[in-house]
């Protein structure tokens, strides 16, 4: 999912709103950068247009209050509910919806979006409901975040993908971008959005270099991408729990990773298997 998670990713959140809660219709957007208002972007379950792009100011309507409140909020009859304001009653209206609930997505404490889940019936929609559209926008933020965090990581790591690690490269800077390199493969898995990992991935290659540290040929070596990502993090200096920590890993699972990787590099230590992956040109 990209920082907006726009598209493919919401619709795809949107069906598993509609399933987890047995609700017909869904619909939802994101809060607009740099002004406080959402604008609905994607539909599903709905019979008119009548809701798509439509902008909800924070503290209008059910999806503003849940924008300003940072909360869930439902009615159970959206026309007569005393609890919202009725700016948006039109395109409501249109659509038949009748009890309607709105969950924010909110990622740093910032609310980033709305989830909408509605039926064409005035009744009360139960804890139960909420709940499981709550678990849908919890993923959502979550993809939103991990995004955010790929993002950041590729912006600290241009500048050295733009310049590689030359001789006289301090210490400290060559182990800056081990570590950006080991925090991109770890993030590479939880993207959703293919666009995104592939340039994730892309940058990890531009942080390795073209040529071994001591000016070898790379030698070929048919290392796994989780045998890679567990040497990336060893070459960072991380023990065999920080690295099951970063990459959602058992720390059994990350021996039996190093072990193969040590086996097929020739290496009886963990240092001569990174060692070995940088002639490689596996690892920066």
């Amino acid at each position: 999912m990209t920082a907006g998670a726009p598209g493919a990713d919401l619709r795809t959140a949107l069906l598993r709103l509609r399933r987890a809660t047995g609700l017909p219709v869904a619909f939802g957007g994101l809060v607009e950068a740099g002004r406080p208002r959402l604008r609905i972007s994607e539909l599903s379950g709905t019979a008119t247009p009548a809701l798509r792009s439509l902008a909800v100011t924070s503290g209008s309507g059910l999806g503003g209050k849940a924008v300003a409140l940072s909360r869930p909020c439902a009615v159970a009859d959206y026309s007569a509910s005393r609890q919202i304001s009725h700016e948006y009653d039109v395109p409501v209206a249109a659509e038949g919806l009748r009890s309607v609930l709105a969950v924010p997505v909110v990622v740093r404490r910032r609310v980033r979006g709305v989830l909408y889940g509605a039926l064409r019936t005035a009744q009360p929609l139960g804890d139960r409901t909420l709940r499981a559209a709550v678990e849908v926008a919890r993923d959502v933020e979550q993809a939103l975040l991990v995004a955010e965090e790929a993002r950041g990581l590729l912006a600290a790591a241009a500048p050295a993908a733009a310049s590689p690690v030359s001789a006289d490269t301090g210490a400290a800077a060559r182990e800056r971008m081990r570590e950006a390199h080991a925090a991109l493969r770890a993030l590479a898995p939880r993207i959703t959005d293919p666009a995104l990992r592939e340039e994730l991935l892309r940058a990890c290659g531009l942080l390795v270099p073209d040529g071994p540290d001591a000016g070898h040929a790379p030698v070929a070596v048919d290392l796994a991408p989780r045998e890679v990502d567990v040497l990336a993090w060893v070459a960072a200096g991380a023990t065999n729990a920080t690295a099951a920590a970063r990459l959602g890993l058992r720390p059994e699972t990350v021996k039996s990773y190093l072990r193969s990787a040590m086996r097929k590099l020739g290496a009886r230590t963990r240092g001569e298997a990174v060692a070995a992956a940088r002639r490689a040109g596996a690892l920066p």
